[in-house]
């Protein structure tokens, strides 16, 4: 289990940190359940196969309204307690729905709103996004730069999971072996 959550949140990244006093404070519980399952799929795939997608946590309501639904939105209706990150019961479930496109939307106090969303930002001209990493990391750092959002990312080429805030990487985990 990985121990990000005091790197992360507060203590030393400078400028991309996440502060306690920020409105859009994550909890580290949060961040770590989310994280975690980003590094599981990344080093475990689907059924063999390898798995990209985001999840993206925080400030919600900017990143629903800077995004659209792609599918039905296979949370809708369910009880905001089997929806949540903290609920073991729901890994299996996310794990499944990491195959389809789009974001997963994940609320400050880890509720999963959605899966399936298409992440409608242009990447802005003052991100410098590495040379190799494709839409999924761009999307990622969009809506991270529009919004207080953080991006999780997991590339299906590599197995990396990369951090995103405020539009850049500041968390880089490479895909563990098996």
């Amino acid at each position: 289990r990985l121990q990000v959550a005091d790197i992360f949140f507060g203590k030393f990244m400078g400028p991309v940190a996440i502060q306690p006093q920020d409105p859009q404070h994550i909890p580290s519980q949060v961040f770590e359940a989310v994280l975690n399952l980003a590094v599981e799929l990344a080093s475990q795939g689907r059924e063999g196969k390898p798995v990209g997608t985001i999840f993206v946590v925080g400030d919600h309501e900017k990143v629903l309204q800077f995004s659209r639904q792609t599918i039905f939105n296979p949370f809708h209706g369910y009880p905001e307690e089997e929806r949540n990150i903290l609920n073991p019961q729901l890994r299996e479930t996310l794990k499944e729905f990491s195959a389809l496109d789009g974001a997963f939307v994940i609320r400050e106090d880890g509720v999963v709103l959605c899966a399936g969303r298409y992440l409608n930002v242009a990447l802005a001209p003052n991100v410098d996004l590495p040379q190799g990493l494709g839409s999924r990391h761009a999307a990622a750092a969009g809506i991270t730069s529009v919004s207080e959002a953080v991006a999780i990312v997991i590339s299906e080429s590599t197995g990396d999971v990369r951090v995103f805030k405020n539009g850049v990487i500041f968390l880089e985990i490479e895909k563990p072996p098996r």
